[in-house]
């Protein structure tokens, strides 16, 4: 017996226990084991973000990108995503076998996120239950949705963000909405939606954020057969007890992103899996690096650290002397046009000294000092950009109109595609970005995970239903 009497929900036209698998982009999550999730009665969720395709022999296609120009590039890469998108829906419905659902997952701020969506539908629209969108305001996904008859599923993270987009456009196409995700955003992995008016350092309880969302949803009018998702921090449904239920909060599903990744089926390298064995509390970072301009969540590791401590190495500068600039930077730098503080052309003389000797500006007049290799790599990233994000702050892109955000590249930053396709395909742990939830920690305190035991995504869906 479930949790609680938990029981199973109506989703579009189909049984299915109120337990939906994250997706993770950039093959974190593909039809392995959305397949699998689905085929255990709840809904699976293939990431459209970067998906995997393979050849005639099947192995996977090496996403490359020869083109001259970012633009080609871009087009590349959305081709990449929509033969990957339909490869992974085709293959996780095969493995549900009709049971459970499945649902395809975008950002809205990857580069192409409307033709790639598009794109997929077109071909497999007929096997995707369900459209989960985030990251950006996705005013389009309810047209996209009702010209392909799929449901769609908002990602928010506060009950303003979802009344913006009811209002805009999710009005207009109320009957296709089969639920709305909440993101918490001091607790979910990945990219998050914190807004400026909230302090990343100072987590808000969810539940009192929930309610709000749920009296947002009914003041509009929205149908209480729509459920919220709590996604982020979701680990034993034993601790959301109050949740289930409970007027205030009404229909309720939760979303498990990070557990899934340690399972059978999850198609994370190895080296991955057994890192997510020995995390802390603590060990998973809120910050705002990305190159989307959203915080993000992430393990601590030599990646994230390097990029800490990159900005630490950083010092004002203006181009013509005042009081306080009142010294000629004379390392790191070309030209005597560099005006800073006595105490910061301290700073800067002992990084050189260091070896950081080459200081690359920032679009915020401020210069951070890296070495020569770093440098490199940094302009080689910047140079080799294949336009995956909508705009991005690292290398200056954008994937309309004049295919520039009109600001100068961001050294802060790094490339989001390069790391996550690296550490997806085999790639250090230590020296690429990793992606996990907040409650990460409890793979080595849960013992259910004791002796290295790894689950199936069938064991994993039993053994949450029963509360743990």
């Amino acid at each position: 017996m479930a949790f609680k009497g938990l029981s199973p929900i109506n989703y579009g036209g189909k049984e299915v226990w109120p337990l939906i698998e994250g997706g993770k982009g950039v093959s974190a999550t593909n039809h392995a084991s959305s397949g699998a999730w689905a085929a255990a009665g709840g809904i699976g969720t293939v990431s459209a973000v970067n998906a995997d395709s393979t050849d005639e022999d099947g192995e996977i296609i090496e996403q490359v990108y020869p083109q001259r120009t970012r633009k080609e590039r871009h087009e590349q890469l959305i081709r990449y995503a929509i033969d990957g998108g339909i490869e992974q829906v085709r293959k996780a419905h095969d493995i549900a076998g009709g049971n459970g659902a499945l649902n395809i997952n975008v950002l809205w701020e990857m580069g192409g996120a409307q033709p790639v969506l598009e794109g997929i539908l077109e071909e497999v629209g007929d096997l995707v239950d369900g459209v989960t969108c985030g990251a950006g305001m996705p005013y389009k996904l309810a047209e996209i949705a009702a010209r392909h008859k799929v449901h769609y599923l908002p990602i928010i993270s506060s009950a303003r963000a979802f009344r913006a987009l009811w209002k805009r456009s999710y009005s207009k196409v109320p009957e296709l909405m089969a639920a709305v995700v909440y993101e918490d955003p001091w607790l979910a992995g990945g990219h998050n939606g914190l807004s400026n008016a909230e302090n990343p350092k100072e987590p808000q309880d969810p539940f009192p954020r929930v309610k709000a969302l749920r009296e947002t949803m009914r003041a509009e009018g929205v149908s209480e057969d729509c459920a919220i998702v709590m996604a982020g921090g979701v680990w034993f449904l034993r601790d959301w007890d109050h949740w289930i239920d409970n007027p205030d909060i009404g229909k309720i599903a939760f979303q498990f992103g990070t557990r899934p990744l340690l399972t059978h089926e999850s198609p994370i390298p190895q080296e991955w899996k057994d890192e997510l064995r020995n995390l802390d509390e603590g060990d998973i970072l809120l910050h705002q690096f990305s190159p989307t301009g959203f915080y993000s969540s992430a393990v601590k590791n030599d990646f994230l650290y390097d990029l800490i401590h990159r900005s630490e190495r950083q010092i004002p500068f203006i181009r013509h002397e005042d009081e306080d600039h009142s010294c000629s930077l004379d390392v790191g730098v070309k030209g005597k046009n560099f005006w800073v503080r006595p105490e910061d052309r301290e700073k800067a003389q002992k990084w050189h000294e260091a070896g950081f000797v080459e200081a690359l500006k920032t679009p915020d007049d401020t210069l951070v000092f890296v070495t020569p290799e770093s440098r490199a790599t940094i302009r080689t990233d910047q140079a080799d950009c294949m336009g995956c994000l909508s705009h991005c702050q690292f290398s200056s892109w954008k994937d309309h109109d004049d295919y520039t955000t009109g600001r100068l590249a961001d050294p802060r930053s790094f490339c989001i595609q390069k790391t996550l396709q690296d550490i997806a395909h085999g790639g250090s742990t230590d020296d690429n970005l990793m992606f996990a939830g907040h409650a990460a920690f409890m793979f080595k305190k849960d013992p259910f995970y004791s002796n290295n035991f790894t689950p199936s995504v069938k064991e994993l869906v039993d053994r949450i239903l029963t509360g743990d």
